[in-house]
């Protein structure tokens, strides 16, 4: 067993760790997209988002159960303006930005340590464009090489904060809860990992995994 150290907590008795991928390894802004939309004359994008992911479009996308294309054209019907996709993907895909490399070294150090995993909300555009965006800065062909297993939400079809996603990866990996630790930067999404016996650390806002990691851990 191992114990791991992050921010200024340590924990007991940890075999695996299960990550997040954006706020957590990789730095995004909601404000870009929302900035970028305004550009192609969507001046209220961040209310209508808010407003309109109560109607499930953007849980929908998330759990893989809407496709790009009608992603795509649902938002563009609800926001009665038509956008070009390659305009449309470029605004979507703004909020995420790049993967220092640092956590590219620290991801590949700590799998040699404990049994690592991704758990990420997450959808096939931001996916496709991650995905090229870390080949042609970091020439990392296979992401989920970094982890012992990656879980995406679009792929598995469940997402957070629902709890079936946390008992769905314990019972896919043969992980057991309480030698677990998941690290998220949304707190609403650490309640039901805690619910079904999963350490959990909450990543404080504006920082990323390597800037928190005690050399202890590694």
């Amino acid at each position: 067993m191992n114990s791991f150290s992050i921010g200024q907590a340590n924990y007991q008795n940890i075999n695996n760790i299960i990550f997040d991928l954006g706020g957590v390894i990789v730095e995004i802004d909601y404000q870009i997209t929302i900035g970028m939309f305004k550009k192609l004359g969507i001046s209220d994008f961040d209310s209508l988002y808010g407003q309109y992911k109560q109607a499930h479009l953007f849980d929908g996308f998330d759990k893989g159960h809407v496709s790009p294309e009608q992603f795509r054209e649902g938002l563009s019907q609800f926001l009665h303006k038509s956008i070009d996709k390659s305009d449309f993907d470029a605004a979507w895909n703004s909020m995420i930005k790049q993967l220092p490399a640092q956590n590219i070294v620290l991801l590949d150090i700590l799998k040699n340590k404990y049994n690592t995993f991704l758990l990420s909300n997450t959808n096939e555009i931001h996916l496709e464009y991650f995905f090229r965006m870390i080949y042609d800065v970091h020439k990392v062909n296979q992401f989920e090489s970094l982890f012992n297993k990656a879980y995406y939400s679009c792929r598995i079809g469940m997402r957070k904060p629902d709890r079936e996603i946390y008992e769905f990866v314990l019972k896919d990996s043969g992980l057991k809860a309480e030698e677990s630790l998941f690290i998220d930067d949304t707190s609403i999404n650490l309640i039901p990992a805690e619910e079904v016996g999963i350490k959990t650390f909450l990543m404080p806002k504006g920082r990323l995994l390597y800037q928190v990691i005690n050399a202890c851990s590694l």
